[in-house]
């Protein structure tokens, strides 16, 4: 059976009421077009299983996409500590449920407002809304930040200060295609490189030994 983000059952339910609506109204050729935006909605939000990789020093990658930025930079907003940054790029045919990328405790979360420019550009990883998770770890304090784009105007983080996630653990989604920013202690062995696709709670992105 197919599983679904629940954030995404109010945009399925619209969309098939709709499709019913037209074609009791019209017929089938007219219902094609909310049918299938229907089915496009039960795609995106569809939330798969994944295999969760076990073992010490372990990060998988928080979302599914391709791999667009990876950097050594100074955090000075919440970690205010150098860092390893990754940033994944997901359009709209990826699963956009983001899963913690190991074991912690969330330090906090918050959400800023900003501008909706193209996921791709570098400045959008600071100046888009997006909504800041900080997570203490046993290998030290990362960051994750999931970041608003030109189609994805709306971000859910499910989790508040004081929570814990395991790896690989559903802890929100991005409506449509966005990005996200990941930022990994100074020492981590980076195991991706820009241009790979990567999958959320199943590619390990890094390492600390």
């Amino acid at each position: 059976m197919l599983k679904l983000a629940p954030e995404g059952y109010p945009f399925i339910v619209f969309f098939a009421v709709i499709t019913v609506i037209v074609f009791l109204a019209g017929g089938t050729w007219i219902a094609f077009l909310p049918f299938m935006l229907t089915a496009f909605m039960l795609y995106f939000f569809r939330d798969p299983e994944r295999e969760i990789p076990h073992g010490e020093g372990l990060f998988v990658s928080p979302a599914d996409g391709k791999i667009i930025l990876i950097k050594d930079i100074f955090e000075k907003d919440y970690l205010k500590t150098d860092t390893k940054q990754i940033s994944i790029f997901m359009s709209p045919l990826n699963v956009h449920v983001n899963r913690a990328p190991c074991d912690g405790t969330v330090e906090s979360v918050v959400h800023t407002s900003g501008k909706f420019l193209s996921a791709f550009k570098h400045e959008a990883s600071l100046q888009n809304e997006n909504i800041a998770m900080a997570m203490n770890t046993k290998y030290g304090k990362i960051l994750v930040r999931q970041v608003a784009g030109f189609l994805a105007r709306r971000a859910v983080c499910r989790v508040q200060a004081g929570g814990s996630l395991k790896r690989g653990e559903r802890y929100g989604i991005i409506k449509f295609s966005s990005r996200l920013d990941i930022y990994l202690p100074k020492y981590t062995d980076i195991k991706v490189k820009s241009g790979d696709r990567v999958k959320a709670g199943e590619t390990i992105i890094g390492v600390i030994k």
